[in-house]
């Protein structure tokens, strides 16, 4: 399924008709500022110089979070740059086409969200960020810089987010969060790497997840509601900004979150106690365990499933 194109929406249109309705689309023709025509390799490199980045490294073009099929390595910026935007290295850390992703964070990553205008303040003045939330729900602006051909492992983000694609092309399949019994899931992650060719023995239910998909070309804003599964290939060497921000009360998030992927603490709670019931439950033969296993499925149906599949 495409997913939808609308041109130069306003904030006021963005929250009144699509914001409530919980899908994903691509916006175009927003004011991004400058970054647009600016940010060329050679402005790249300059603007903020040499100073170190810790970057994802891989020797195939699908980088797999749960395998870790990726080294962690660090560049002075300007290099990483160069590098990223060519196809064959001179130099390199494990094959001469590996493929280099940058996702910036913040200082300490255990305590700062990564933030643009701290991490990359000269960069940060080129880019006009669409604000089509409140001020104080903003969560972080992360700057990405990917290789031509490199995929992202699909995964799920707890907050909404706007990605902003500034030079280059991606292609981003997305899936509905009512689709993840259907995704192999670990944790946030989906075990099914390929998505354009998924290995159906290893994951048969794959085929029942309905796929999204669109082209972002440079100056596009796909705007990710919170939880919809997304998968990225970036189809060029490309620079993009997303903007993470909180549309639940504040305190429902994780204080410990800087990624933006930790589940709300009612969430995590709600699991820690179902683990407890499942283990209560092993106190009972297996024809006892079935049996109220399944009586505990259809409460959970009844009480917490939507109803309005659409």
């Amino acid at each position: 399924v495409p997913v939808e194109r609308l041109e130069r929406v306003t904030r006021e249109r963005f929250q009144r008709d699509i914001y409530p309705r919980r899908k994903p689309v691509v916006l175009t023709g927003l004011e991004l500022g400058t970054c647009t025509t600016k940010w060329t390799v050679d402005y790249l490199s300059q603007a903020e110089g040499s100073k170190e980045v810790k970057i994802h490294v891989s020797a195939v073009p699908q980088m797999d979070f749960l395998s870790k099929n990726f080294v962690y390595r660090t560049l002075p910026f300007d290099v990483f740059v160069r590098r990223a935007a060519e196809v064959k290295h001179k130099e390199y850390f494990l094959t001469e086409d590996e493929k280099y992703y940058l996702r910036s964070v913040g200082e300490d990553v255990r305590k700062d969200i990564a933030d643009i205008r701290k991490q990359f303040p000269i960069l940060a003045e080129d880019v006009d960020i669409p604000e089509y939330f409140e001020k104080e729900q903003f969560f972080s602006s992360v700057f990405r810089i990917s290789s031509a051909g490199l995929q992202l492992w699909t995964h799920y983000d707890v907050m909404d987010n706007f990605l902003i694609q500034v030079t280059g092309k991606k292609r981003v399949v997305l899936y509905s969060p009512r689709d993840a019994p259907y995704l192999y899931l670990s944790g946030t992650k989906s075990e099914v790497l390929d998505v354009d060719n998924p290995d159906l023995e290893k994951y048969p239910l794959f085929v029942k997840a309905k796929r999204y998909q669109c082209v972002l070309e440079a100056g596009d804003v796909l705007f990710i509601p919170a939880l919809w599964f997304h998968n990225v290939i970036s189809e060029e060497f490309g620079v993009a900004l997303n903007v993470f921000w909180k549309h639940l009360p504040a305190e429902s998030y994780d204080k410990t979150d800087t990624y933006g992927n930790k589940d709300p603490m009612a969430a995590s709670r709600a699991i820690q106690i179902l683990d407890r019931a499942l283990k209560t439950l092993e106190e009972l033969p297996e024809e006892y365990r079935d049996f109220y296993a399944r009586r505990m499925v259809l409460r959970i149906q009844e009480k917490a499933y939507r109803n309005d599949y659409g």
